[in-house]
């Protein structure tokens, strides 16, 4: 699939539902249920390597996923923290590999950086690998105040740049939500969370993209621990079990 077509999922009245993997078992799993692309979870890359989360340090194990799963019949967007570097050269560089090996679209985070240096990022990226939809996230309501303006300047400079979408993770105010997804010409994407609004929810208010982040893989630690914890106790562990041979399958 195209960027283009990629792009095309991102509707108006029905978002695109990105469900995020963290290996091969998942991210098939995830689209054998139907999900029109899949998307990939920094955390949970990160956890299964035993590696810290934001912090750079999983450029190779991002880039092998990708490798993986990459040429699946399912579109990928791959999570790459903030490219890994705060060279814009060497962030394209690696959204070019990630083309490279079919990836159609790539997150790239601000961290609360400087906004020219992000801006400059998704440039790069742009001038890289012009074929990836790129999903330009502020932090300014993960890890900041939830300031409006500043907000609107990160997400402005970032649509100068070139970004194809804006994604704004900890917003779920819904008359916020509303007056960005209005503001801008680009799809908004937010992260989905129990304590916000639902997806029929975040349609009406003009949402066009709904990540679910790294909630699959915290759910699924909690299910082991679930199912552990049952086996000890002596009950049969409850919910779906996939078989051996499902997991097993090659994709």
């Amino acid at each position: 699939m195209t960027a283009t077509a990629f792009a095309a999922l991102h509707r108006a009245g029905e978002p695109l539902l990105l469900p995020c993997a963290w290996d091969h078992a998942s991210a098939f799993a995830l689209a054998g249920q139907g999900f029109r692309a899949v998307g990939t979870t920094s955390l949970g890359v990160a956890a299964a390597a035993g590696l810290p989360d934001g912090a750079s340090a999983t450029r190779d194990e991002t880039l092998r996923l990708a490798l993986v799963l990459g040429s699946a019949p399912f579109p990928l967007s791959v999570d790459a923290e903030d490219g890994f570097s705060d060279d814009p050269d060497e962030v394209g560089e690696f959204a070019r590999q990630l083309a490279a090996v079919g990836a159609v679209g790539i997150n790239l985070e601000d961290g609360l950086g400087p906004v020219g240096r992000h801006a400059a990022k998704i440039a790069a990226v742009r001038s890289a690998a012009p074929g990836l939809f790129v999903n330009a996230r502020t932090d300014t309501y993960w890890s900041g105040d939830g300031d409006v303006t500043e907000t609107l300047r990160r997400l402005e400079a970032y649509r100068e740049a070139g970004a194809d979408g804006v994604f704004v993770p900890g917003l779920t105010d819904p008359a916020r939500i509303g007056s960005l997804a209005a503001r801008f010409d680009v799809p908004l994407n937010v992260l989905y969370t129990p304590a916000g609004p639902g997806l029929a929810h975040l349609a009406d208010l003009g949402v066009r993209r709904v990540s679910l982040g790294s909630l699959l893989y915290r759910r699924a630690l909690g299910a082991a621990l679930r199912a552990a914890a049952d086996v000890r106790a002596g009950r049969d562990p409850g919910g779906p079990t996939p078989t051996y041979d499902e997991v097993r399958a090659p994709g």
